[in-house]
């Protein structure tokens, strides 16, 4: 089942946060990544963060690729109501996170997603954000009155509309395509894309070796201010 990948994760707290309400997964023997970044000023962002990358593990190793995007779908829905029992529990008005997933196949790849934790893929030194946040700013990224470097520093850039754990339904976008060897994936919360640019995730997914580059893109954003937890997750085809 393993694919012929080469991949390196890490999450730092940054400068400004007590608590990594982030929390990242690798499971290179189902080829599933995984990040989830808690809801940052809420309860327990932690919590959720870490209970959908929990439950995530739990994902059976014997299951076919469609049946295996479908349990991780099937995981994520079930972190969904754990967490908005946890916050009814708790007494909190809301518990949440971001998630993002990817799965491999055989010459395939497929993402699913809810919030602005993102997927980006390199190839042939060009780089697409292949999902699209669900946020506010998003909408007028879309409408073509700013590009997604410029709505980092638009004052509801952190705005999201849609979480797991947050209303009665939780709706995941999906994207699926195909693969080619040299293909570099790159799975992150917002606390990277806040300073990192479009051309400097680029140059960085282009330079440098799989060892090294989790850290890289996480020292771009503690230079940057680090004001947010920071989380990473890079996969190559090789």
């Amino acid at each position: 089942m393993t694919l012929n990948t080469r991949y390196s994760v890490q999450t730092h707290v940054g400068h400004k946060r007590k608590v990594n309400e982030d929390a990242v997964l690798a499971l290179p023997e189902l080829n599933i990544w995984l990040v989830s970044d808690g809801m940052g000023g809420h309860a327990a962002g932690d919590f959720a963060s870490r209970l959908i990358t929990d439950m995530a593990a739990g994902i059976p190793q014997d299951l076919a690729p469609a049946d295996r995007l479908q349990a991780l779908r099937d995981t994520i829905q079930d972190a969904h109501r754990l967490i908005q029992k946890e916050a009814e529990t708790q007494g909190f008005d809301v518990i949440g996170a971001t998630v993002v997933g990817l799965l491999l196949a055989d010459g395939h790849f497929a993402a699913l997603w809810a919030g602005d934790s993102r997927l980006y893929r390199l190839r042939d030194g060009e780089i697409d954000m292949l999902t699209t946040d669900h946020s506010v700013v998003a909408v007028l990224v879309e409408s073509g009155q700013m590009t997604w470097d410029e709505a980092e520093h638009h004052p509801q850039s952190n705005a999201i509309t849609r979480a797991v754990g947050v209303g009665d339904v939780l709706d995941l976008d999906k994207i699926r395509g195909e693969t080619a060897p040299g293909d570099r994936f790159l799975l992150c919360s917002d606390g990277l894309t806040k300073y990192a640019t479009f051309e400097m995730l680029r140059q960085a997914l282009s330079t440098q070796p799989i060892e090294l580059i989790c850290d890289h893109l996480i020292q771009i954003a503690l230079a940057g201010g680090g004001a947010d937890n920071i989380t990473t997750a890079v996969v190559d085809i090789v």
